[in-house]
């Protein structure tokens, strides 16, 4: 029996709770380790550079954002639509998705590039920066930008390597990534002095190489999808189909940006660069529980997509139920440390007192309500993995536009900075009552029409 064989027989057959063990534990270790990763950059800078140099890189937030959405609206995108395809058992049509998503890497990383170099002064303003912290982000951007590609393959074709059945080989990945980025960090930064600067070109040399790493597996013979020549030449009903799912995380990655610019705005306001720095912290610690959820969400997808196409609807359900069950852990997990060793984790970053103070008054408020929010993000990566596309971009765009940025805008101007931390508790619990009610309403339609 092939290797090919093998992985699509245990998806339809495997007991649910092993199947999710086998492929989220992997994915969890890889994307834990990317937000290692990047919450070592931001140790470095703090205690090497300044507490400034982590508000300078706070403001490539935004930047970031922008970037990571190009690579998950063809990765996201592709790895469902394969999932779908192998389920079906069409494996021709995957190849066919895979080719095409690697052609459609380079035209939407490339296009975002050019505008991101030609309007970065003027967007970095615009996303809070100030006469302190500006140069440190421009010294930062110059040198990432023009290497988005290797963040969109590296990152996107790591979804698919995961989609198409090798969870344990894209967890390898990250993790040569991350490894490599920790190595060279201290390197560059301290060892040739190079600062914030440093930082970046161990960030594009790490990527580089978890870039090869990843696309060398759809070049081997005995991978269950690889790339053929004849795929890469796009076509439109293939671009539509990876694009329609695809724009849901994309969605949701531009409505980050977007906040983030909001948040700048309002912290400039009522507290100044040092409160952007806090911001950066923050958002460095709870993007460690968020990275956890994402990585058991990467597992479960092929699972889910996989079942939804072989219509095994049962354990596509059982699937949905057990993924819930296990964010909801992680989630609270994250509200225990914030509440109870926040200082603790803000410590780690700097030892400016004054950003101390802020960044622990911001984390107590940030988790208030982050034991109910793996719910939300579980039953959003759902409607991706089975194609739903409208019902994720919804879902996924819903926190943000409906409720955290309104909030943004109100409630500062009541209670001042801790307005700024309250929007966040506030919008994720509203965002979790509209899922709740959505997924309802589509199981019960689902149920029905299946009778």
């Amino acid at each position: 029996m092939s290797n090919s064989t093998e992985i699509t027989n245990e998806l339809a057959t495997e007991k649910i709770g092993k199947l999710i063990w086998k492929y989220s534990l992997p994915a969890v270790v890889g994307t834990v380790v990317m937000a290692l990763y990047n919450i070592v950059d931001r140790i470095y800078l703090g205690h090497g550079v300044g507490a400034l140099a982590i508000s300078g890189l706070a403001l490539t937030f935004p930047f970031m954002n922008i970037l990571m959405a190009c690579g998950m609206l063809i990765g996201a995108g592709a790895g469902s639509r394969i999932s779908i395809s192998l389920g079906e058992g069409n494996k021709d049509k995957a190849e066919r998705v895979l080719g095409n998503a690697f052609v459609l890497t380079f035209i939407v990383s490339g296009a975002a590039s050019v505008i991101s170099y030609i309007f970065m002064g003027d967007l970095l303003r615009l996303f809070g920066g100030t006469e302190q912290t500006i140069r440190y982000a421009e010294d930062y951007m110059r040198i990432i930008i023009p290497f988005a590609f290797l963040s969109a393959l590296t990152f996107g074709f790591n979804n698919i390597m995961r989609a198409s059945g090798y969870p344990r080989k894209a967890m390898w990945t990250m993790i040569i990534c991350a490894v490599s980025n920790i190595i060279l960090d201290p390197i560059f930064i301290f060892g040739f002095g190079m600062g914030i600067k440093g930082a970046a070109h161990a960030t594009n040399i790490s990527l580089f190489i978890g870039a090869c790493f990843v696309l060398s597996h759809f070049l081997r013979k005995d991978t269950n999808i690889r790339f053929k020549r004849k795929n890469f030449k796009l076509q439109i009903d293939t671009v539509k189909s990876i694009l329609s799912i695809g724009l849901s995380p994309f969605s949701m990655q531009i409505a980050a940006s977007l906040v983030v610019v909001i948040i700048n705005f309002q912290l400039i306001k009522h507290g100044g660069d040092l409160a952007i720095g806090a911001f950066g912290i923050v958002n460095s610690v709870c993007i460690l529980i968020i990275m956890t959820i994402i990585g058991l969400n990467q597992g479960v997808q092929p699972i889910i997509g996989y079942n939804y196409g072989a219509k095994l609807f049962d354990r596509m359900f059982r699937t949905l139920r057990t993924a819930i069950i296990i964010a909801t852990v992680i989630s609270t997990t994250g509200f225990l440390l914030g509440m109870f060793v926040p200082k603790f984790l803000i410590g780690l970053f700097t030892s400016h007192t004054e950003m101390i103070d802020i960044a622990t008054n911001a984390l107590k408020i940030t988790v208030l309500l982050f034991p109910i929010i793996g719910f939300q993000i579980v039953v959003s990566n759902f409607f991706q993995s089975i194609g739903k596309a409208k019902i994720s971009i919804f879902l996924s765009i819903t926190r943000q536009f409906l409720f955290l940025i309104p909030s943004l805008l109100v409630l500062p101007a009541i209670f001042g900075l801790n307005g700024v931390w309250y929007a966040q508790p506030l919008s994720d619990g509203l965002a979790v009552v509209v899922t709740g009610l959505t997924v309802l309403f589509f199981i019960r339609k689902f149920k029905q029409s299946e009778l």
